[in-house]
């Protein structure tokens, strides 16, 4: 098997306060930081389509911005979405030929009886309003936390979700459980001829609590996950590889097993979610790092980029800018006045 040499970064990040907490008379931590929008509701992943944002908040509702206008559109599901810990609506992802259908992908928390799961459906919108049509997978595990959530279309047009352990940290190493892996299907539900484990959903095992993934130009898959209170890791991911939760975790390593290209190690924690990459970098949103990290694959360094603002969630690039979105009123931050929000700034003035 491949060996990844673990990368061990120790580093403890700063959380930057400030003595008013009315955003709009402090100056943003960063020159040209811009808000784009605020007052969400503990949004949790962003997509960006030409000049418009769709932003999903866990409560269930999908808010579109454009040219500054902000409209929270209604979410019609077949099941209510769960108000437990961490759960709601999370991942969100437009259809490659959204102009023309209308479709997107999610995936959200619901309680079935006393048991509580996890479903990847497609949503239509209609007269501003998504409706639930196709359930693609149902019943991947939920727990107390853990659930995972985000969903991304990779370079190959297959449609990748992230599964937490659902707090039940033997599923991750168990194949025939759905709870901490990285998962892969077409993009109408059924399972692909190639993936590794014949007739199963699974693309990679071992994992706690993944929430974010990207691919670099060359195809080059890397994903996010949460460590057990520390031991955070950013990993190159490949098919049918055992990350090995909760055998091995932070710079541990077994044979057989895959360690990680950072982590955080065994004295703080990150708490990354989502994902994105630019020219060889990978820039990684921090939740209990308060921050937007960055990590560049070529020298093995990494640095915040972002701080100040609190509680980050979900990060994307497009056209040489990064937006991102604060997740502070999720219940475990310090919200600001008019949080939660969305900000943007050109990768330019990070350099």
């Amino acid at each position: 098997m491949k060996k990844i040499i673990t990368l061990l970064i120790s580093t403890f990040f700063f959380i930057a306060g400030c003595s008013d907490n009315k955003q709009e008379e402090s100056p943003l931590p960063v020159e040209g930081l811009e808000v784009i929008a605020d007052n969400l509701e503990v949004p949790w992943s962003i997509e960006k389509r030409e000049d418009t944002f769709y932003l999903t908040e866990r409560s269930g509702n999908i808010v579109k911005i454009k040219d500054g206008e902000v409209e929270r559109q209604s979410v019609e599901l077949e099941e209510d979405v769960s108000t437990a810990s961490e759960a709601g609506l999370l991942g969100f992802v437009l259809a490659p030929d959204f102009s023309e259908s209308n479709l997107a992908y999610a995936y959200y928390t619901y309680e079935d009886g006393e048991e509580q799961f996890n479903r990847i459906v497609t949503l239509r919108l209609e007269d501003r309003v998504w409706r639930e049509e196709d359930l693609l997978l149902d019943q991947i595990p939920s727990g107390t936390y853990h659930h995972g959530g985000r969903l991304k279309i990779g370079p190959d047009e297959k449609l990748y979700a992230t599964a937490g352990d659902a707090s039940d940290r033997e599923i991750a190493q168990d194949l025939d459980s759905l709870g901490g892996k990285i998962l892969r299907m077409n993009l109408d539900g059924s399972i692909p001829g190639d993936n590794p484990f014949a007739g199963s959903y699974v693309y990679s095992f071992g994992h706690r609590n993944p929430q974010g993934m990207t691919w670099l130009s060359d195809g080059t898959m890397y994903a996010s996950e949460h460590g057990d209170n520390a031991n955070d890791e950013i990993n190159l991911i490949e098919a049918g590889e055992n990350y090995g939760w909760p055998v091995i975790e932070g710079s541990e390593e077994q044979e057989g097993m895959v360690s990680p290209l950072f982590t955080s190690g065994d004295n703080s924690t990150w708490a990354p979610s989502g994902m994105d990459n630019f020219e060889g970098k990978l820039f990684v949103a921090a939740l209990r790092g308060s921050a937007v990290l960055e990590f560049d694959l070529e020298t093995g360094e990494s640095r915040e980029v972002i701080t100040g603002l609190g509680r980050i969630r979900d990060v994307q690039i497009k056209d040489n800018d990064l937006y991102f979105i604060s997740n502070n009123t999720d219940g475990r931050g310090d919200p600001q006045e008019n949080d939660d929000k969305l900000y943007r700034i050109s990768l330019s003035n990070l350099e």
